[in-house]
């Protein structure tokens, strides 16, 4: 398994790998300007204003997803269901391998790519993972509306925290790594003008 890991270490380092993860970068935040710019502000025209539920990382109850639906109406509903939901399919396999390859490469590039920190790999795929379980219930829910039920929405509610959760987390990595290996530089840097 480690070696696998190491392999995998290095070929995020090499050429080809730091070529791949530029190029699956882009893909994913095209397809986030999309949601962003394109679907969300057409799904949001008809739900005066209130958030979608996606978008709130702090999650929501029966009476929000309740009110949020009914201003939808039935065009809204088709439109979140039809346009920002199957964009919503393909953003979170880019952003967990995109985003764990990102985070690989930093830690070996700051010397950090050992056991445990290389799991810390994991926690884009683990908010892909929660995204994914959050559009399967979303989709359930406005499949099934206007019969809404507590269970669905606590259900879809909690995917919805573990991917905000897990994502500010992630981030929060990405910044302690970046801050480390800044410090890195500046301690070689002051080091080597004393010599």
């Amino acid at each position: 398994m480690s070696h696998r890991i190491y392999r995998i270490g290095h070929f995020l380092d090499s050429k080809k790998g730091k070529m791949t993860i530029l190029g699956l970068f882009i893909l994913t935040n095209i397809i986030y300007v999309i949601m962003l710019m394109v679907t969300i502000p057409m799904t949001m025209i008809y739900a005066n204003d209130m958030p979608l539920l996606d978008m709130m990382p702090m999650g929501y109850d029966w009476n929000y997803v309740n009110s949020l639906f009914s201003s939808l109406g039935n065009n809204g509903r088709l439109v979140y269901l039809r346009s920002q939901l199957p964009l919503d399919m393909i953003y979170p396999f880019l952003f967990a391998i995109t985003y764990a390859m990102i985070l690989g490469l930093l830690l070996k590039k700051s010397n950090q790519y050992k056991p445990p920190l290389w799991w810390l790999c994991c926690l884009p795929i683990l908010a892909g993972m929660a995204d994914y379980m959050e559009n399967f219930w979303i989709l359930k829910m406005l499949s099934s509306y206007p019969e809404l039920h507590e269970s669905t929405v606590r259900t879809a509610n909690t995917f919805t925290w573990i991917k905000s959760m897990s994502t500010m987390f992630f981030f929060g990595v990405v910044f302690a790594v970046l801050v480390k290996m800044l410090w890195n530089e500046i301690s070689k840097s002051k080091y080597e003008h004393q010599i």
